[in-house]
């Protein structure tokens, strides 16, 4: 029997990994398998994912596309079989991906005879209305069947209505909010077989460039926080693990605009900072963080 797939798609920082989160984690009975691709070859949602799914795949080294349908294959085959194998997939793609090539690829036929794609979510950050004139947006909007608002709560009421009704022109079937539980039943809709087969252009995936940044050495916190002030304003997103002195466990980092937060970091095989840092080409310059940050490991505290 074919396994369903959720693919969630949604701009960088949307809050796909959160939602899928959430979803594990639910009280379903389901053994659901999640298959994470971050931008870059630091798999940063893998680690967040890990404890929470039956089996986490990280693929690497950009989208799951059409470019990248072998290792999406091998991937699935991979996760099939696993034993007890799942019985739900749920994929979540990069923030800088076009979800129509990853839906072209799941048509393949010897990928739908085994996993047949059954919903794309696309989640929307309520928070950042100025993204509705957004290229890759419209095109993560346009390839989505159910549309999840997160940060609803960090909103404000009035520009959540107005959101909702630029929403409802795009003719989605349902709207669900992230603050708010949502049972696994109402994501089975179905619909993403009959929108597959139409012929849509892809969103070009060389808008955006990216760093990522390794080191062993513990950084001092307030001279991280400035350097991360300077960089913010060229950045999209930004992520990974930071190990400080003083503190024996690793701290979560994460960027969305202008939204910055520290957390303590769940379990992780390895030590040390990994850092992902994501930017428009043009705008952000890798080289220059980069640069930025090395400054952190000639600094004396």
């Amino acid at each position: 029997m074919s396994v369903p797939v959720l693919l969630v798609t949604g701009f960088l920082g949307s809050g796909k990994t959160t939602f899928i989160n959430r979803l594990l984690q639910q009280d379903h009975g389901r053994r659901i398998a999640a298959i994470v691709n971050d931008f870059g070859s630091i798999n940063i949602d893998a680690a967040l994912l890990d404890s929470a799914a039956d089996g986490v795949i990280g693929l690497k080294n950009g989208c799951i596309c059409c470019s990248l349908q072998g290792d999406l294959m091998r991937t699935l085959k991979l996760v099939l079989s696993r034993r007890p194998a799942p019985e739900l997939i749920v994929i979540e793609a990069s923030g800088v991906a076009d979800p129509a090539g990853i839906t072209q690829s799941l048509m393949d036929p010897v990928i739908w005879a085994q996993a047949r794609l059954e919903t794309v979510i696309g989640i929307i950050d309520a928070t950042d209305p100025a993204r509705q004139n957004d290229p890759l947006w419209l095109a993560q909007l346009r390839g989505s069947d159910v549309l999840c608002l997160s940060k609803t709560a960090m909103a404000d009421p009035s520009d959540i209505d107005r959101l909702k009704v630029a929403l409802s022109v795009h003719g989605r079937k349902l709207m669900l909010d992230m603050d708010e539980p949502v049972p696994l039943g109402t994501l089975f809709i179905g619909d993403a077989l009959a929108r597959a087969h139409s012929d849509v252009p892809l969103h070009p995936d060389d808008r955006f460039c990216h760093l990522e940044w390794r080191s062993e050495q513990a950084l001092d916190l307030q001279q991280f926080q400035t350097v991360v002030t300077r960089l913010t304003p060229n950045l999209l997103r930004a992520k990974g693990f930071v190990q400080f002195i003083g503190q024996p466990e690793a701290t979560l980092f994460q960027l969305a605009g202008n939204r910055v937060a520290l957390s303590r970091a769940p379990e992780r095989t390895e030590t040390g900072n990994a850092l992902v840092l994501i930017g428009e080409s043009g705008i952000f310059v890798p080289e220059a963080a980069r640069s930025a940050l090395d400054q952190l490991l000639r600094s004396d505290p």
